[in-house]
């Protein structure tokens, strides 16, 4: 089997990356060892926002009242909730099939290492094979980090794999660690009835975010019954008996908590053993492939992209770098990608959602800021939808005016991040965003006035 290129790993940087070379006329194999659509659509992304959102129908249906709709008691059935979840990533990994096919990309089952320079070996269930292309990507993603104290063992101490197809709701549940995943999943099974702790080894919860919507978040998980304990490990977790008991180090001294489940949300692992990378001398730096602006390896030919590669660990960036490869190898002359420019988001209730430097970052830089902030209770929108927790918040440099940071906590933030990406790639000043007019009343309207804000012009406060 010859191709032009050969691409290990089906994930949304993998299949993403195939079809883009097959628009560019490129004979392309991709090589897939479980399911097309990978980590993110089956078993990341896809599934637990299916899962989020039967948790934000269920909230909704406990709060009717406030609406004005009167309802009978509302019951979870967790098995219908896990199952439908599974039904909506088994639907788009078979979208992924039908693009395959779309595309002429061929499918090859298996695991796939680099065996030489053009060749990589693929093992299904002991048939093995070669396959030769000039041109090899690398996109076999991650796993859930493993800490040496809390060893996942699949029942008791879970990871996210697990956490999405729990035969039975828990009572309990202690989850480790506080980034999105850590977030997402304590809102959805704390909303389906399970008694949550959160423990975060950094001061703030989603410490990746601006301090004022890390702080705006922890108020609101608490308020729905969520214990956090921020600045806090996990010491160990003894799962010897009925229960775990978890022994926690917080700063008030050494505590314990027992729940049924440990889940632990500590970040990811990248997959980079076993393909071959020891054997042609690729190399790796901190569990990640070394690559170049445009994901080529120190080895001619070999390529890298997604979790495996430095860098933010998000689908849409695998995505981005999966183009930007392929159109380099098919002759292009593609824009490096910008990673100071990638938006990241929380699909937790409110929702996160940010892209740029949080305050914080930008006084650190050096740069003399203004900051506007519009909140929602301010929102004519979000009164009328019922969701006025949270805020958006804008970062402009004094000096230029330069968009910096946009960050936000509330509904339906996640969908209008994209404004302030496309404003920042397209070097947009805060006086250019006031003065384009936003749709009344939307929740976006409060991107314009957050500026307007910033520039003491803000008409709603």
């Amino acid at each position: 089997m010859t191709f032009d290129l050969i691409i290990i790993g089906s994930g949304p940087g993998g299949y993403v990356a195939a079809i883009r070379a097959s628009q560019l006329g490129l004979n392309t194999a991709i090589i897939e060892k479980s399911e097309l659509g990978g980590v993110c659509l089956n078993w990341g992304c896809i599934p637990t926002k299916a899962l989020l959102k039967s948790a934000q129908v269920f909230e909704y249906i406990n709060h009717a009242k406030d609406y004005g709709i009167e309802t009978s008691d509302a019951k979870v059935n967790f098995e219908n909730v896990v199952k439908r979840s599974r039904n909506v990533a088994s639907g788009m990994s078979r979208g992924v099939q039908f693009l395959m096919k779309k595309n002429k990309i061929s499918v090859i089952q298996g695991v796939g290492k680099i065996v030489a320079k053009g060749k990589v070996e693929i093992d299904n269930n002991g048939d093995k094979q070669i396959a030769e292309a000039k041109n090899i990507i690398i996109a076999t993603g991650a796993r859930s980090r493993e800490l040496p104290n809390i060893k996942i063992d699949g029942s008791k101490v879970i990871g996210y794999r697990q956490a999405l197809t729990l035969q039975n709701l828990p009572k309990s549940m202690v989850i480790v660690g506080s980034g999105a995943i850590g977030s997402e999943f304590a809102y959805f099974y704390n909303t389906m009835g399970t008694k949550v702790t959160i423990v975060e080894f950094m001061p703030d919860i989603l410490p990746l975010e601006d301090t004022e919507v890390s702080k705006t978040m922890e108020k609101s998980l608490k308020s729905k019954g969520i214990e956090i304990l921020t600045s806090s490990s996990v010491e160990s977790v003894d799962t010897t008996g009925q229960e775990c008991i978890v022994s926690i180090k917080t700063e008030k001294g050494n505590e314990t908590r027992s729940c049924e489940i440990v889940l632990s949300a500590v970040g990811i692992q990248a997959n980079i053993e076993n393909i071959g990378l020891e054997e042609m001398n690729i190399k790796t730096e901190k569990g990640k492939i070394n690559v170049d602006q445009y994901y080529q390896t120190n080895i001619e030919g070999i390529y890298a992209i997604g979790d495996v590669v430095p860098g933010q660990a998000l689908a849409h960036v695998a995505s981005a770098e999966g183009i930007i490869c392929v159109e380099k190898i098919a002759g292009q002359n593609p824009e490096p990608l910008n990673y100071g420019n990638i938006p990241a988001c929380t699909y937790t209730n409110p929702e996160v959602a940010s892209v740029g430097l949080t305050e914080k970052q930008a006084l650190e830089k050096g740069y003399e800021i203004k900051i506007g902030k519009f909140p929602f209770t301010a929102s004519g929108k979000a009164s009328a939808a019922g969701s006025k927790e949270g805020f958006v918040k804008v970062i402009f440099d004094a000096k230029y005016g330069e968009w910096l940071g946009c960050h936000m906590v509330g509904a339906n933030v996640t969908e209008m991040i994209a404004e302030a990406v496309v404003a920042r790639k397209l070097e947009t000043t805060g006086h250019e965003i006031i003065k384009s007019v936003h749709p009344h009343p939307t929740m976006s309207e409060a991107i314009m006035e957050a500026a307007a804000a910033a520039y003491g012009e803000v008409i709603h406060l």
